[in-house]
């Protein structure tokens, strides 16, 4: 095991990747429950998306750590699995109502699409194309976005909605338990990492837990209502495809929104992941594992599709690990194995609160704030583009917009300031292409 995942090489040992492992999965374990509460309206059976959900992270995390040794889980993506939901059920009231099976088909093409790109070594050129201001930008960018989704699902955030439509971010009430129990979560995780305890993120979340179920924060009856511990594959959605459909109804705009989405999401993840997990100290060697790592995103995109599930892409939520200190695939296999145990063990995996993974999350997104030191906000051509990435990603809630205001941004003002003289800044010729795609997309399809 040293030797296959290059442990000694990498500054790591078994037991930290092990328990690096267990944390990206605690982190992550929400997804089991959300996927199949989010994909079930449209149709799909809710034992049947859960199936395919902890298969579909368990077989493709594992393939993640095993062909490339990198430490980052996958799973269906949320805001993609939303995106799909809605689409079919907006569609209902129409004539051309878009079935379940027709929603998987879109997303096992952009599947296609994605290996295409990733075999032609376009999404890999994406790493010298965008500028290290930009990377480091999106690794924070990143920890904020976490972060609100952490202060989000706590209830510590939460949005008020006003009868003209007007909304506002307010903090949440404590009086509303589900906020005091985040508040001792993050308290108990901050005080194990500041006194420096190996796995305080896990341990904190264990610890959470613990004191839910005894204060019955969590109630056990409640939390097993329906689990069991024998899975029914039989409920399976396998190739539950209608391309006659696809091509009836014309999904094209569906398509290269799952793909355009994607494409940035991913590339945000795994740069941002990578940045903080060190790969990307040595450009060349960073260069070669998101590469392989974007292959077995792409494969998990279509494979995803095939077993019944929405898009599967890289976690962010994989940071929490990395922070933990995992840094070889051992992480990863650890994670998928965990999910690939779910399937039995889902009455187990319901006992954590979701307070507690809310909690990791926040306390992640203070660690991922360590790269803006790396920016440099003297240079207005860089400090604008890397704000605005960094900014957009949690106040849109969407990491693809994040990215896209940092390189529409960075390309118009590098291009002015090498104009009027006033520097020589390197536009790469795919920053263009991506900036020109990016305003056709907003500009003709609303930014959807």
């Amino acid at each position: 095991m040293e030797r296959f995942f290059r442990l000694k090489e990498l500054g790591t040992n078994v037991r930290t990747e092990v328990m690096a492992g267990l944390t990206t999965f605690m982190t992550m374990a929400y997804i089991l429950a959300v996927n199949p509460a989010i994909l079930s309206p449209t149709g799909l059976d809710w034992t049947a998306v859960f199936l395919a959900t902890a298969l579909a992270a368990g077989i493709f995390t594992i393939a993640m750590g095993l062909f490339v040794n990198f430490p980052v889980a996958l799973a269906p993506g949320m805001g993609l699995n939303a995106y799909f939901a809605s689409v079919i059920l907006a569609s209902a009231a129409t004539d051309t109502p878009i079935s379940p099976a027709m929603g998987l088909t879109a997303v096992f093409i952009s599947g296609i699409i994605f290996i295409i790109l990733t075999v032609t070594q376009i999404r890999q050129m994406l790493i010298t194309a965008v500028p290290d201001s930009l990377k480091h930008a999106i690794t924070v960018g990143i920890g904020l976005f976490i972060a609100v989704i952490g202060l989000k699902n706590s209830g510590l955030m939460t949005i008020i909605a006003f009868e003209n439509g007007d909304t506002l971010i307010s903090l949440g009430s404590f009086h509303n338990e589900n906020v005091v129990f985040t508040v001792i979560a993050i308290a108990l995780i901050a005080i194990l990492m500041v006194l420096r305890v190996p796995g305080a993120i896990l341990f904190g979340i264990l610890g959470t837990t613990v004191i839910a179920l005894i204060s019955g924060h969590v109630n056990i009856s409640e939390a097993l209502e329906g689990k069991t511990w024998i899975p029914d594959f039989s409920t399976m959605n396998v190739w539950h495809f209608d391309f006659a459909g696809v091509l009836e109804v014309g999904l094209i705009t569906v398509i290269l929104t799952f793909t355009f989405v994607e494409l940035f999401d991913t590339f945000g993840t795994l740069v941002g992941t990578a940045n903080r997990a060190g790969i990307m100290k040595d450009p060349e060697k960073g260069k070669k594992v998101v590469g392989k790592a974007m292959m077995i995103d792409a494969i998990g995109v279509g494979g995803g599709a095939v077993l019944g599930t929405s898009t599967v892409t890289a976690f962010v939520e994989s940071s929490a690990g990395i922070a933990q200190g995992g840094r070889s695939g051992l992480t990863a296999v650890t994670t998928g194995i965990c999910f690939l145990l779910a399937i039995f063990l889902s009455p187990l995996v319901a006992l954590v609160p979701g307070t507690a993974t809310a909690a990791a999350l926040i306390i992640v997104g203070v660690l991922m704030m360590q790269s803006v030191k790396e920016i440099d906000f003297s240079d207005m051509v860089y400090a604008i583009p890397a704000f605005l990435t960094l900014a957009m990603m949690p106040f849109t809630y969407s990491i693809a917009n994040g990215i896209s205001f940092g390189i529409v941004s960075y390309v118009l003002l590098a291009s002015v300031a090498n104009i009027a003289g006033k520097g020589k800044y390197k536009v790469h010729w795919l920053m263009w292409i991506l900036a020109v795609l990016i305003v056709c997309r907003y500009v003709f399809m609303g930014g959807e």
